[in-house]
């Protein structure tokens, strides 16, 4: 019997939670039909269909796709897949790798007709969407109405127009929201800092936009894109909309913002929707002058301090550990604060985390190099991790050769049965139904022969030297940072052995500890690449002498590396 997956996915406000249900609904009476046998069903809700990155429902399909969980994928229609024809045409790919082919309610069984065609009309659905959505939020704005979501300080204008529907776009002023926007923008202007700003509102207890907390970045915001509370136009009675784009990047998936030529902003006078008097507003616009100038010339004067000091040349890149480092009290990020000092963000910028502590950059990169040196890969460790690394190789290539005497066992019989075909028509025995037949028999033996030229040699046993090889790399690479032309590089290796640090308060007073942790898998892979020669000392530590990538999962045998520095 055959086993199916179904997928299901919504997203526009046009759209509900209950579709994804209605979906399954019909694709649960179509396998009825077909007397299919349903093995999982996977949804992503609320999640637009121009990407599929950061679709966790899509990525769990694919990846038990390609473990034989299931023979087929049945969704209502392509665009419930995605509408974005990469994407469309990836997911495709890595479905007919793992011999699943997908089948929709609306277009039957895909294939590249359908992926070419269906993924370009889906783009141009979008593509046409997004213009009739501008067009449509623009005459609101040339209306005076509200081109987008709803700006602290104000409330939605709930009215019906004559025939009964809803009017959108109105607002009116929230006074509670209102005078906190004017006791911030006093506070500003009187030298008052973001920072204690959005510490002092969360203390008391102040809701921020949207709920959340306060943060330093959502009052002074970016002054030239207008973002940030103490630089909306709006507050003063100006409607301005367009200023600001969204694109998707596509490594990601996420939106980010690009700054649109002055000449496209629209602009709509709105007094009935000011909050702040011209007079305090501009209190708060030379404060930020005044602070840009400052800034401006503690800029200048570094950056001669750094041309004259020749020695700043061969420092460690700033960025070393960047992105890296958490509180082990409220999980945040801790960065670069100050002096060069690491500092829990959360407690800086919003007050909502206890954890005062810092440490100066240079210890705890010490520490942590220190620690990736002597105690990352252990002898003791290391012989736990290539334990591991070989019950999980040993696994993988047991799959790999089932897969394939699987597919030559099939290959063989496909040739049988195409010889048999030729040797009938040979023979005058041509019938019409035997052209499709062979059709069909030629295209599995193309399919059959590509797979077996594409599955990867069994992998080789991992060097017993490894916690050796690791150790004297790992000290190349740490001499390295100290090399201009070799620290960038060097730095980069080194961040990919490290997972995460966390710094927590220690007993002592002023003390704090550091727990590094890091990835067996990758290092694992690293250190194999080292051995066999096929990288130089500062290659990416990513994929193996296979070119696959190296990751020992939870349950292999050991957990990740971690330890306190």
């Amino acid at each position: 019997m055959t086993r199916v997956a179904l997928y299901a996915r919504y997203s526009s406000d046009n759209q509900r939670e209950a579709s994804i249900e209605d979906q399954f609904r019909i694709c649960r009476e179509q396998a009825k039909r077909e007397k299919w046998k349903i093995v999982g069903s996977y949804k992503d809700a609320g999640i637009s269909g121009a990407s599929m990155i950061l679709r966790p429902g899509i990525q769990s399909l694919l990846q038990d796709a390609q473990a034989g969980k299931f023979d087929m994928v049945l969704a209502e229609a392509l665009d419930r897949v995605s509408r974005d024809q990469a994407d469309v045409a990836t997911f495709y790919k890595h479905l007919k790798f793992a011999g699943v082919p997908i089948v929709t309610l609306s277009e039957g069984e895909i294939s590249e007709l359908h992926v070419g065609l269906k993924g370009t009309m889906n783009a141009l659905f979008l593509k046409d969407l997004a213009a009739k959505t501008h067009r449509g939020i623009r005459g609101r704005v040339e209306e005076g109405k509200s081109g987008g979501g709803l700006c602290y300080g104000y409330k939605v204008v709930k009215q019906l127009d004559a025939r009964g529907d809803p009017i959108r776009g109105d607002r009116e002023i929230d006074e509670a929201e209102a005078n906190i926007v004017r006791r911030i923008f006093r506070e500003f202007a009187s030298g008052v800092g973001p920072r204690t700003i959005a510490r002092t509102l969360n203390e008391e207890g102040v809701p921020g936009p949207g709920g959340k907390l306060w943060s330093d970045t959502t009052i002074r915001g970016h002054v030239k894109r207008g973002t940030g509370l103490i630089n909306n136009e709006l507050y003063i009675g100006r409607l301005i909309w367009n200023r600001l784009r969204y694109i998707k990047n596509p490594s990601t998936g996420k939106r980010v913002s690009r700054l649109n030529p002055e000449s496209e902003w629209l602009t709509r006078d709105v007094p009935e929707l000011r909050i702040v008097d011209d007079a305090l507003w501009q209190a708060v616009r030379e404060r930020q002058a005044a602070i840009a100038d400052k800034f401006a010339n503690v800029t200048e004067a570094v950056r001669k301090h750094h041309k004259k000091n020749q020695l700043n040349g061969k420092r460690r890149p700033r960025s070393l550990l960047s992105g890296l480092v958490f509180c082990g009290c409220c999980g945040g990020p801790y960065s670069l604060r100050g002096a060069g000092r690491f500092a829990c963000s959360n407690h800086i910028s919003k007050g909502t985390c206890p954890n005062s502590r810092t440490i100066r950059q240079d210890e705890l990169e010490s520490r942590v190099l220190s620690g990736l040196r002597d105690r990352m890969m252990a002898p003791e460790i290391a012989a736990e991790a290539m334990r591991a690394y070989a019950e999980e190789t040993n696994r993988l290539n047991r799959e790999r050769r089932s897969n394939a005497d699987v597919w030559q066992v099939e290959l063989a019989k496909v040739d049988k049965q195409i010889a048999q075909i030729v040797e009938a028509i040979a023979d005058g025995m041509y019938h019409p139904s035997m052209k499709e037949k062979m059709t069909g028999l030629e295209t599995r033996k193309s399919e059959l022969t590509s797979l077996l030229a594409d599955a990867p040699e069994d992998k080789p046993d991992l060097l017993p030297t490894a916690s050796a090889i690791y150790a004297r790399k790992v000290a190349t690479l740490i001499q390295a940072l100290n090399r201009p032309a070799e620290r960038q590089e060097a730095a980069e290796a080194l961040r990919l052995l490290i997972e995460k640090i966390v710094l927590t308060p220690g007993p002592g007073r002023g003390e704090i500890d550091a727990t590094l942790h890091g990835e067996l898998g990758q290092i694992l892979a690293w250190t194999k690449r080292q051995a066999l020669g096929k990288a130089s000392k500062t290659t990416k530590p990513a994929a193996d002498a296979t070119g696959l990538l190296v990751s020992v999962v939870a349950g292999a045998g050991f957990e990740p590396a971690t330890f306190r520095l």
